[in-house]
């Protein structure tokens, strides 16, 4: 089920490693022909275009866009007490971890006089995006409003597709444990809209419509979370008019492990990543074809007995997921860190010194006893996260993504002075005399003598 590519003996530099690597295929730029008239019509036709476009593409016309307190009130009370307490779990953890990350304003006196300060303002407005396809994501509330509370954000939006599968209060609105997750998070303000219109709906704003019984949609500064190809390529048209996180790809693991590694452990990591999407990536890359041979022979029989066995089996024979089997682990590190995977698990002696080397990945978990799954959903970690190979350059979700830094000048006349002769000179070296003459206006036009050169 799963292939094996044999990169033993081969030397690769890195474009070549890149391309003989797993990775699923994401045409964001083909989805921008079927979103643009989707966000065209949410900016010109407001609540009337997302209420029929729900209908469209989730199959079902929300009763009212907004969902109402009492339907949020009536998922907490219907809520199951095991899953009410898995989730308080989660929010307390997760709080714990995103409340430490919170940055302090830091002020550098650069000279006497002059100070430069950089301080940290959260995002006025934040929308925050939860998928509703194929799986319910209850813990992507959880990941997308703590830490933005955490940062101090003042107004945030959650919004979910409707479902056309629930019923009674909740019917034409959003899974109600993810509106039970939104209440106990103490978000009032939940949206049955999905898909791009969604993106669109935070980007646009929307205005008050009597006909529908809409009140006005502010519109938000940044939109975040995980989404479908719709949904990350509404972000990229989008993005200017809002801020964003990140195009989000389908979802990926990549287990580095040796002959140590229990193969069972390994197959089922494998499988519960690719029971999330028919794209998912599960990736293993070890030195030992022994392994190798074992998880594949634990994915076969494994595959059958799993719930969502077609979708799994689709994911796994896909051209994003396979065995590499390298050198050494040495190799085995550079073959992850060109991978750069969202979920990273290091299961090999010393994983923890192993771990340590890794340069490039979302979020790595270390040993034996730190699934993916843990970080889905009761480690305290984000599991929003850089995908398709991002990872060598960003970073998954936390309360820095709602925060700005802001730097603030602060310098006397003096600390002006001393400094003034510089900043003419490089003004001049640019031919932007004008920017020169904004400080030698402050003192009668010419370039002041630094402190300890004046008579």
């Amino acid at each position: 089920m799963l292939s094996i590519d044999d990169l033993r003996g081969r030397v690769l530099d890195a474009r070549a490693l890149r391309d003989a690597l797993p990775r699923a295929e994401l045409d964001v730029e083909a989805a921008l022909d079927v979103v643009r008239p989707i966000c065209d019509d949410v900016r010109h036709r407001g609540a009337q275009a997302l209420l029929e476009l729900g209908e469209r593409f989730d199959g079902v016309r929300p009763p009212s866009l907004r969902v109402p307190a009492e339907v949020l009130a009536a998922s907490v009370e219907r809520l199951e007490p095991d899953v009410r307490a898995a989730l308080e779990v989660s929010i307390e953890r997760a709080r714990r971890v995103h409340r430490a990350q919170r940055r302090e304003d830091v002020t550098t006196q650069v000279v006497p006089g002059g100070t430069v300060t950089e301080r940290w303002v959260p995002v006025e407005r934040v929308g925050l995006y939860v998928p509703g396809g194929l799986a319910v994501y209850p813990s992507s509330v959880v990941m997308n409003v703590v830490p933005a509370q955490e940062a101090g954000v003042g107004s945030l939006a959650v919004t979910s597709p409707p479902q056309r599968e629930s019923s009674g209060v909740f019917a034409g609105y959003p899974h109600p444990t993810i509106l039970a997750a939104c209440a106990l998070l103490g978000v009032d303000e939940v949206y049955a809209v999905g898909g791009a219109q969604a993106v669109a709906m935070f980007a646009y704003g929307v205005a008050a419509d009597d006909a529908t019984g809409t009140p006005a949609i502010e519109p938000a500064d940044l939109v975040t979370g995980p989404g479908n190809v719709y949904v990350a390529s509404a972000k990229r048209l989008l993005q200017g008019v809002i801020g964003i996180d990140a195009e989000a790809g389908p979802t990926e693991i990549a287990v580095l492990a040796d002959d140590s590694a229990d193969p069972e452990h390994v197959a089922a990591d494998l499988i519960s990543q690719a029971e999330h999407d028919p794209l998912a990536g599960s990736v293993l890359v070890t030195d030992s074809e022994e392994l190798a041979r074992a998880v594949v022979a634990a994915v076969e029989r494994r595959v059958p007995e799993t719930k969502h066995a077609e979708r799994v089996r689709t994911a796994l024979t896909g051209t994003q997921s396979g065995i590499v089997l390298v050198d050494d682990l040495d190799e085995g590190v550079r073959v992850v860190d060109a991978y750069a995977a969202e979920h990273l698990e290091v299961q090999t002696r010393d994983a923890a010194a192993v771990a340590a080397r890794i340069r490039n990945a979302g979020a790595i978990f270390v040993g034996p006893y730190s699934p993916v799954s843990l970080g889905d959903y009761a480690a305290g970690s984000n599991h929003v996260l850089p995908t398709g190979g991002s990872a060598a350059y960003s970073s998954g979700l936390s309360v820095q993504s709602f925060l700005r830094g802001i730097h603030v000048v602060d310098y006397s006349e003096a600390a002006l002075r001393d400094v003034a002769r510089h900043v003419v000179t490089l003004a001049q070296s640019e031919d932007l005399p004008g920017h020169g003459q904004a400080v030698t206006a402050r003192f009668g036009d010419e370039v002041p003598a630094p402190a300890g050169e004046r008579a």
